[in-house]
């Protein structure tokens, strides 16, 4: 069983409520959203139709992933106009906030992920393959060469976020499978494997969000105890080094990397207040590292 529990530090300092504010409010805005989805086809009240796809809000506002309708159109299908107006609203938004903020505020096989992570912590699972990160990548590549090739939207075939709304409609039936699927590789596998590896549905959105100004940030780091229970709960820790040590001449306490997910886990977990959200411009170098 592994020993010291992450982020006990930081409930023993801020409080329980303090320590988890960022993961609560990141499941209230997932199943809030699966929630909306769910509330037509199953109780009648169409506040949303569609799905993560492609959703029409209140008979007014569509919206587009952008990732599908890339696909779609590497088979010669273009979006219409209420598509395109949709797929507008969606690159705007998150190359605002960041695209992997998708992952980890909207995606509901995020919390099958983190709960297999957390498991993994509890039983003191240890090592695990090894897969390279850009895997995901070449994955997304892949996805929309076969596109263009079959003339098929190919990742929607295994899309486990499109199984999951049919089966939560119509019989999870096969969905199951993928979940489980997904959470025993995270759990006894591979420790952050399916998202950080694999799903060519981050690699898109960390390129799309690449240049995003919402930023997590570590202004404090001077206060850091070395702790390290950012990297622990963090999905994607190789973004926080650079920041948090200031590695490289001159280097800010913004977190820059496309791959970071906005979740907010590093300051909830962080008995000193080291990060917070901010903007990628606010940005100096130390007084020390200017010298």
């Amino acid at each position: 069983m592994s020993g010291k529990r992450i982020g006990a530090e930081a409930v023993a300092v801020k409080g329980r409520l303090r320590a988890n504010k960022w993961l609560l409010l990141r499941r209230l805005s997932q199943f809030g959203i699966l929630t909306l989805f769910l509330l037509g086809p199953l109780a009648g009240i169409w506040i949303v139709k569609g799905n993560l796809n492609y959703s029409y809000t209140l008979d007014f506002l569509p919206l587009t992933d952008p990732y599908v309708a890339l696909q779609a159109a590497m088979t010669g299908h273009f979006p219409e106009k209420l598509g395109l107006i949709g797929l507008t609203i969606i690159v705007i938004l998150y190359l605002l906030v960041g695209g992997r903020a998708y992952c980890s505020w909207v995606c509901p096989v995020n919390p099958v992920t983190d709960a297999a992570g957390w498991f993994r912590d509890r039983l003191g699972i240890k090592g695990s393959v090894h897969l390279a990160r850009n895997t995901r990548y070449w994955i997304l590549g892949m996805t929309l060469a076969g596109s263009a090739a079959t003339g098929v939207v190919l990742w929607e075939l295994i899309n486990p976020v499109s199984m999951l709304h049919r089966g939560l409609i119509f019989g999870l039936g096969a969905a199951w499978t993928v979940f489980v699927a997904v959470f025993v590789f995270d759990l006894f596998v591979m420790s952050r494997g399916w998202c950080g590896r694999l799903c060519p549905v981050g690699a898109f959105y960390s390129l799309l969000g690449r240049w995003s100004p919402v930023r997590v940030s570590a202004p404090q780091r001077s206060a850091c105890n070395d702790c390290m229970d950012c990297f622990e709960v963090c999905p994607e820790p190789q973004v926080i080094r650079p920041a948090l040590k200031g590695e490289g001449k001159g280097v800010g306490p913004v977190i820059l990397a496309a791959n970071c997910t906005n979740c907010g886990r590093c300051i909830d977990v962080c008995s000193k207040d080291v990060f917070s959200f901010g903007l990628r411009f606010n940005n100096p170098a130390s007084t020390a590292e200017r010298e």
